[in-house]
């Protein structure tokens, strides 16, 4: 039997039957027929990097592990296909050698690509979307076992469907991005009081590529960030490392278990790929909603203000970005310029009663929850978040009417 499979946090386990890991499509169409004739479900799993149960099976567990790496580049085009099952922190240094590198990122690089996509994974920056809006084509296999490519010219509502669907229409097997000519980023932090932040904040949001921010709550301070293109020929600066009196490992003076390390005033410059990403030294659960923009800060207070009242002993920070409207069914960006607000509890500590209170402040935003983070949303609530959840069921019904790729969470918020 199989061992056990849990996620990154600990927050999900399954005990699978089999875990397979395809090295070709073919194994894949292969491997969906037998299913098709056991009446099976599959799920894929990446690096577990979800904190609900989207990956988890009691049956038919898929790793994409073997089908990793860039298939082909087109530095003309600024295009890239690459295998689903590639982490994103590996995509960096090989399209820098073709020129080329990911409009934006977010500030974890562990997932698999397949996974990121199909979670609406994101960074920040207010005239920029999610790593699915990079995504130009798809190619998936079906519950019939046979292959589909997708693109906005071609069978564009599946594509639409396909850029954040939970892996609920299939196995993403291949992904084409859009893609920018390689470029440096300027890092920038600094620290400001919680009333300056705000203050400054759509000025701080508008000047700056990128921009973000975390509330300490121990220090009631913000951990300012922004990002910025650096000039061509710029050099780069050494990464700087260094432990906080607590002995915990920081990078560009940020600390995510809420306590401040010496220093936070630091730039830093080098290529994108290596300036997005933040470290994640230990463990943590999260959830995270997106709500308008105009909301952002007023929800931020109410979240503050819940904790400094309710659960003062709750230290990890809030961190709060910025996402572009796109037009992904499923996105939550979906149609509305937002900002999300990411709370987050150390892992082997209890988070539901604060997560549940922090949801009631997000659900009075039209907050839309990350398809990859905790909350209590079902399909009823959620159906009404998206106005083309209807779509979207019609194109799943039909690439998978038997419900192969399901499991009991996906029945739950489907």
């Amino acid at each position: 039997m199989p061992e056990p499979w849990a996620n990154w946090s600990g927050s999900v386990t399954c005990a699978p039957h089999s875990v397979v890991r395809p090295h070709s499509e073919t194994e894949i169409s292969s491997l969906v027929r037998q299913a098709n004739q056991t009446n099976a479900h599959i799920r894929v799993a990446g690096t577990g990097h979800s904190f609900v149960p989207l990956c988890a099976s009691d049956e038919i567990l898929l790793s994409l592990d073997h089908l990793q790496g860039v298939v082909a580049t087109n530095r003309d085009l600024r295009q890239a296909t690459v295998w689903a099952g590639t982490k994103i922190h590996q995509l960096g240094d090989p399209l820098w050698a073709s020129g080329l590198a990911l409009a934006n990122m977010g500030d974890i690089d562990r997932q698999a690509l397949a996974g990121a996509i199909s979670t609406g994974t994101h960074g920040t920056g207010a005239s920029l979307g999610s790593i699915s809006t990079q995504v130009i084509g798809l190619r998936i296999v079906a519950a019939s076992g046979e292959s589909i490519d997708c693109s906005p010219t071609v069978e564009p509502e599946i594509f639409k469907a396909a850029q954040v669907s939970l892996g609920a229409l299939g196995i993403i097997t291949q992904v084409t991005l859009q893609l920018l000519p390689a470029y440096q980023l300027h890092e920038r932090t600094w620290i400001a009081s919680f009333d300056e932040c705000l203050a400054d904040l759509e000025t701080n949001i508008n000047a700056n590529r990128h921009f973000e921010f975390f509330w300490v709550p121990s220090e009631n301070v913000c951990a300012m960030k922004a990002l910025n293109l650096a000039q061509a020929g710029a050099t780069p600066t050494l990464q700087r490392l260094e432990r906080n009196a607590q002995g915990e490992l920081t990078k560009a003076g940020f600390c995510l278990t809420g306590r401040l390390p010496r220093y936070i005033d630091d730039d830093r410059l080098d290529r994108s790929y290596r300036i997005f990403p933040s470290e994640r030294n230990l463990k943590f659960n999260e959830t995270e909603f997106a709500v308008p923009a105009p909301n952002g800060p007023d929800c931020l207070r109410e979240i503050r203000q819940l904790m400094q009242t309710k659960y003062p002993a709750i230290i990890w920070p809030l961190e709060y970005r910025t996402l572009a409207a796109d037009d992904i069914w499923l996105s939550p960006a979906y149609q509305r310029a937002t900002v999300t607000i990411s709370v987050h509890q150390a892992a082997e500590l209890p988070y539901q009663p604060f997560f549940a209170d922090v949801e009631a402040i997000f659900r009075n935003h039209q907050g839309r929850p990350h398809w990859g983070k905790i909350h209590a949303h079902t399909a009823r609530e959620l159906s009404q978040l998206y106005p083309l959840w209807d779509k979207f069921q019609t194109i799943r019904t039909w690439l998978d009417p038997q419900g192969m790729f399901t499991n009991d969470y996906l029945r739950t918020i489907l």
